[in-house]
């Protein structure tokens, strides 16, 4: 390989520009029109427009990446992780293209995203596995039929998902319906794929993941576990490797059974195997990433694999030299992202008008933004990791201490108070024993946190794109969007539609993806309302109180925070 086309954006575009740096490799970079500025555009050694906003006509357009890609003249491609990262058919027209797939196999690929067909392989591997559906679910019907069976609380899960996108838990009969039917329009959105089954939930568990390298000739390699239970909406927040709090058994049966499930399905690059660990200590496989995952740095910092140069060999066809050995230390990975934990972590796109990362002994910092930069509403709301090393876990989460206090980020509202009082909380540091599990931010996290005041709109990010004849040859171009405002001698004033103080307003920036009820319907207070989507997450709106109401947007509008979509008559 000589040159990798990276089809992603921020901080994992940033990551792998600089393992082709290491390994001597140039880079080529594609951006969307939000992206046209991002520090990763700068970084790479070339960047080529995808001419779009969405992730559908950008990010996730295959057509328009591998035209890039031979434009470029690229001869590989790493999907880094989300968009396209598990998608088999991009594997398969990377490689009918003539280029090397920087990843698993598109048939390991295919296999292993059927989560249906996972779990058969992952029984067939000997591996521990809750109840579940033997196939998809045709409707809510079959949902509530497995519950009446097996008891709650249940996962309802996207068959082609990941990530924790189209999986809803529900706790309650009367959730069954509205869950399902939820998970479905995730997937679609996410996966282009609305099939779901459902399997029994483990209660308040914890998530236990093993990273795995693999070679093409057979040779799987794992390099330690991680702890990733500190989530919210099924999202990941802080991962650390080793997993602390576990026994020696419960290690041996969580790694052998993700080295047996990845030889059975003839694995090749990185992949992560997920569990769930239940408090009476069972063990139940999960999942597997088919990709490099989010929190891959902790298992770099204790184990001194470069995970992505380990990919690179592995496209290349070499024979893995890595061996396994005993973790070197601790490692915790704080994600900073742009929402507001005192607001149920409400996405807050915005511009980042102060970025001041922590430095020092044990602080690692990986990120895709700078001061200055617009966070699109488009894309998820991950702004930087920070990942930290001590010798021990106490002394990780000391320099935790130190760099989170150290870190300053004003526009949008962060996360970084709640990491920092997590830092702080007898259940998460483990005095008297580990009490996190995976929903244990909305059972028993009850830590006052100050709410963020809601940044002002920021500009308008990315690039206004016109067309132009030189010399009688139609040409495209793309214009900073705010430039005509500044040229402009005087702005010209938009009228602003009144609001009442009782009309429902979007909370977030995004798009309106359903509603509950009709119009002029008669509701009540904590009805629920509509959807949103913004930054990949799905956001709940119910009503304020009780009365008739009118909608006042439509499905699929693009809104601005504070914009009406409904008013009570």
């Amino acid at each position: 390989m000589k040159k990798i086309l990276i089809a992603n954006r921020g901080e994992i575009a940033m990551r792998i520009i600089r393992a082709c740096r290491d390994y001597g490799l140039r880079s080529v970079a594609i951006y969307a029109d939000p992206d046209a500025d991002a520090p990763f555009v700068q970084l790479a050694d070339e960047a080529y427009a995808l001419h779009g906003c969405t992730s559908a006509e950008t990010y996730l357009d295959i057509g328009k990446i591998l035209h890039i890609a031979k434009r470029a003249r690229a001869d590989a491609v790493h999907p880094g992780y989300g968009f396209l990262s598990e998608r088999a058919e991009f594997a398969r027209a990377v490689a009918g293209a003539g280029l090397i797939w920087i990843g698993p196999d598109a048939e390991v690929i295919a296999e292993l995203g059927d989560k249906l067909c996972a779990r058969r392989i992952a029984q067939s591997a000997g591996a521990p596995l809750v109840a579940g559906s033997e196939g998809p679910l045709a409707s809510s019907d079959e949902v509530f039929a497995f519950a009446k069976l097996h008891g709650l609380p249940i996962a309802i899960k996207a068959v082609h998902g990941g990530g924790g996108r189209g999986m809803k838990v529900a706790r309650k009969l009367d959730e069954v319906a509205e869950f399902y039917d939820s998970a479905v329009r995730e997937a679609k959105a996410a996966f282009g794929r609305g099939e779901c089954y459902v399997e029994r939930f483990l209660d308040r568990p914890r998530h236990i993941e093993v990273q795995i390298i693999a070679d093409k000739y057979g040779k799987v390699v794992v390099l330690g576990t991680r702890d990733c239970s500190l989530q919210r909406r099924n999202q990941k927040l802080i991962e650390e490797a080793p997993a602390p709090f576990i026994t020696d058994e419960q290690r041996r049966i969580i790694e052998d059974s993700a080295k047996r499930i990845c030889a059975l399905a003839n694995y090749s690059s990185a992949g992560t195997v997920e569990f769930l660990l239940g408090q009476d200590g069972a063990v139940s496989f999960l999942e597997v990433n088919t990709r490099l995952q989010v929190e891959h740095p902790v298992t770099e910092e204790i184990t001194g694999v470069d995970l992505v140069i380990a990919q690179f060999r592995v496209a290349e066809g070499h024979a893995l030299e890595i061996s396994e050995a005993p973790p070197r230390g601790h490692a915790i990975e704080f994600r900073i992202n742009a929402e507001d934990p005192a607001k149920g972590f409400i996405p807050t796109p915005a511009q980042i008008t102060r970025f001041e990362p922590p430095g020092g002994p044990g602080v690692r910092l990986d990120s895709g933004v700078a001061s200055g930069f617009v966070i699109p509403a488009e894309y998820d709301s991950l702004i930087a990791k920070v990942i930290v090393k001590g010798n021990t876990r106490e002394e990780a989460l000391q320099r935790a201490r130190r760099a989170l206090a150290e870190f300053a980020i004003e526009g949008p509202a962060t996360v970084l108070p709640f990491h920092r009082a997590v830092l702080d909380h007898p259940d998460f540091t483990g005095e008297n024993g580990f009490a996190v599990h995976t929903r244990w931010i909305e059972t028993d996290f009850e830590a006052p946190l100050q709410a963020a005041a809601r940044p002002p709109p920021a500009e308008t990010a990315g690039l206004l794109r016109v067309h132009i004849d030189i010399d009688g040859k139609r040409h495209q171009i793309g214009l900073p969007r705010g430039l005509f405002a500044v040229l402009a001698a005087a702005p010209v004033p938009s009228a602003q539609p009144a609001h009442k103080e009782d009309d429902v307003k979007a909370p977030i920036a995004g798009t309106l993806q359903s509603w509950n009820i009709e119009d002029r319907t008669e509701i009540q207070q904590g009805d629920l309302l509509a959807i949103m989507e913004a930054m990949k997450m799905e956001v709940r709106i119910t009503a304020p109180r009780a009365g008739v109401i009118r909608l006042k947007a439509a499905v699929g509008a693009a809104l601005k925070s504070g914009d009406t979509i409904a008013a009570y008559e």
